[in-house]
């Protein structure tokens, strides 16, 4: 969420105009209506931002609109105006779900206040259902791409284009920018799933070894060859077989290789015949392998057989929004291995991260995570070259600290009983309502948590 959203519903234009002109001068993006019905037009699950609305108007007063929103989204923040100081109308509006509930005449101030720590609330509660269903759909064995950046998303929706594509892949990007990660999307989300995945890396094996490291080799087919070896091609048969750093292979190499994915066999090295492949092909360098082709590096015939599906990962640094996602997922991992807590960071910790240019991209962060996990902000900040680092961390107020304690209890128990509630509710001797209020304000689901046979 590049800017704060908020959508402003009251039957008073002039109202209407000084609580947009306020905010618009504050950096927020406001849409106003005079009809509550045309804002519920306007949300969805997908809404980023805050609802602010009059309580007495008179085609829907302000707690039904509450309701109608709820129905929408239970997550999307209301804050409620109203010109009558009754309490009991505002007990009954928090208690249907209201996130505040401020007098008119209106401080400025503490308007502000409010809406901005609503929006933060929003924020974290779309980048917690993003980041649940991402580890939801990875227990499932389908891997997701972390991120919800325009990058990512754009380069997300490429793939799922080409998950079952009969064609051959290239992948471009720099180092640890995670292409294996995005082959094995292409893989996992694919037909070829049940089949095999498999790596190699042309760039680690000796030039004398890696054609039967690809092709596979015939007993006596050379001195030393004293047994039959089965190559990549044909171990990766009906599934993925993953070339990483194929500009590194010899170009007497390349020769072979356009061959064998011209015409969908192999022949494994002092063999007379040749194994036929079902096979998808996904190759993927860090440099511009059209630039090594017009050098005289890299066979330019080869290159235009691979180029024919291209996905280009952007770096680290072209996805900054993605950060904090990424840096939380791989420091809850980093927790839950190492048996070690996970506390978050806290915003300028996160702004310096942001501000950084990760030159070993994605794979330099999830060190940093690691890091983080295991030997806290000071020490992790300072191995890392990071500035300011005796200011970052988590600084949560008592407030923040209960309610991250508490969050932390109720996943363990949700856990423990692989996502029972009725044994949560036992386990944390919470009713049922309270144990689900609390799960919906954490963002927890219990489907993260169970097993796809159990129930309640």
């Amino acid at each position: 969420m590049s800017q704060h959203e908020v959508l402003i519903v009251d039957d008073e234009a002039s109202v209407l105009d000084a609580l947009a002109q306020g905010l618009q001068l504050e950096g927020w993006r406001c849409e106003t209506f005079e009809r509550p019905v045309a804002l519920l037009a306007k949300l969805s699950r997908n809404f980023t931002g805050v609802v602010l609305s009059d309580l007495n108007m008179p085609d829907m007063d302000g707690l039904s609109l509450l309701q109608a929103v709820k129905s929408i989204d239970a997550d999307i923040p209301v804050i409620l105006l109203t010109g009558y100081g009754d309490v009991s109308i505002a007990v009954q509006a928090m208690q249907l779900g209201a996130y505040s509930f401020i007098e008119k005449p209106v401080n400025h101030a503490e308007l502000l206040k409010v809406l901005a720590q609503a929006q933060e609330q929003r924020r974290l509660c779309l980048q917690n259902r993003l980041l649940s269903e991402q580890l939801k759909q990875s227990r499932h064995g389908r891997l997701q791409l972390i991120g919800d950046s325009p990058a990512i998303n754009q380069m997300r929706s490429m793939l799922d284009l080409m998950l079952d594509a009969p064609a051959d892949v290239l992948i471009e990007g720099e180092t640890g920018s995670g292409k294996e990660l995005v082959a094995r999307y292409l893989h996992d989300n694919s037909a070829r799933s049940d089949h095999n995945f498999v790596a190699i890396n042309c760039g680690a094996i000796p030039e004398q070894l890696i054609e039967s490291e690809l092709f596979g080799t015939e007993a006596g087919a050379y001195t030393g060859a004293d047994k039959k070896r089965i190559g990549k091609f044909e171990f990766a048969n009906g599934g993925t077989l993953f070339l990483d750093e194929i500009e590194s292979t010899p170009l007497s190499v390349q020769v072979r290789l356009l061959r064998v994915l011209e015409e969908r066999k192999v022949t494994p090295l002092g063999a007379n015949h040749s194994i036929a492949l079902n096979i998808r092909v996904i190759a993927a360098s860090k440099t511009d392998l059209e630039q090594l082709s017009q050098q005289g590096s890299f066979r330019l015939d080869l290159y235009y057989r691979l180029n024919l599906l291209k996905v280009a990962i952007a770096p680290l640094r072209q996805r900054l929004s993605d950060i904090p996602l990424l840096f939380k997922h791989f420091a809850i991992i980093a927790a839950s291995r190492y048996h070690k807590p996970y506390l978050p960071l806290a915003q300028p910790a996160l702004d310096i991260l942001q501000s950084h240019s990760w030159p070993g991209n994605v794979r330099e962060l999830r060190n940093l995570a690691e890091r983080y996990v295991l030997l806290g902000a000071k020490a992790a900040f300072v191995q890392q070259g990071l500035p300011l680092a005796d200011t970052v961390g988590s600084a949560m107020g008592l407030a923040e600290r209960v309610a991250f304690f508490e969050q932390m209890l109720i996943e363990d128990a949700l856990s423990a009983t692989k996502g029972s509630i009725k044994h949560t509710m036992t386990a944390l001797n919470l009713p049922r309502k309270t144990l689900y209020d609390k799960m919906r304000k954490y963002g927890l689901n219990r489907d993260n948590f169970t097993d796809d046979d159990l129930s309640d």
